[in-house]
């Protein structure tokens, strides 16, 4: 649990620091590397953007570079799970206590409402790291994948940049 913390602790000053460039790579690491939470990104991300007096368009910038980390984070999963295969990725998801059977009804979830689940699901917390697993094994198209995961991830870290500029407004008149 301490390396977790300690984690965080490296993300916040990254995005503190760099924002822009803190925020891309902050994503790319909360994708692959879920224990990491996102709202300890995007939040702080637009919180630090209200004490810089940024404007509403450079903070939708911030959540634009987020969604693009995270894109290139997702798509990182979906080829190592296109790369895998499914049997050698049950190996793996054991650990999460994911068994064949499971997989199966997800999978058959996912060719019913893929490109939906792709784009909505980039919304939901945990479902955000793991809708790349599906889509790689059954081999959405790339294009199609990317897109979705963009568009997605854009609309999730936008609105949680959003909320962290709203409140960081908020507070500075406040006090």
């Amino acid at each position: 649990m301490l390396e977790i913390e300690a984690l965080v602790q490296w993300i916040s000053s990254l995005v503190a620091q760099y924002l822009y460039a803190g925020v891309f790579v902050a994503a790319i690491i909360e994708t692959v590397f879920p224990p990491v939470p996102t709202f300890a990104i995007f939040p702080l991300a637009g919180y630090f953007a209200s004490q810089s007096k940024m404007s509403l368009l450079e903070v939708i910038g911030l959540g634009v570079a987020g969604g693009a980390g995270a894109t290139i984070g997702s798509t990182i999963i979906y080829f190592v799970c296109i790369k895998l295969g499914r049997i050698a990725l049950l190996r793996y998801l054991r650990y999460a206590k994911i068994t064949d059977e499971r997989l199966a009804k997800i999978e058959k979830w996912f060719e019913k409402y893929g490109d939906k689940a792709v784009f909505f699901g980039r919304m939901v917390p945990v479902l955000r790291e793991m809708i790349s697993i599906p889509a790689g094994l059954l081999r959405m198209r790339p294009v199609k994948f990317i897109t979705y995961t963009f568009f997605g991830s854009c609309v999730w870290s936008i609105s949680l940049t959003l909320v962290g500029y709203y409140f960081g407004v908020i507070t500075v008149e406040i006090f």
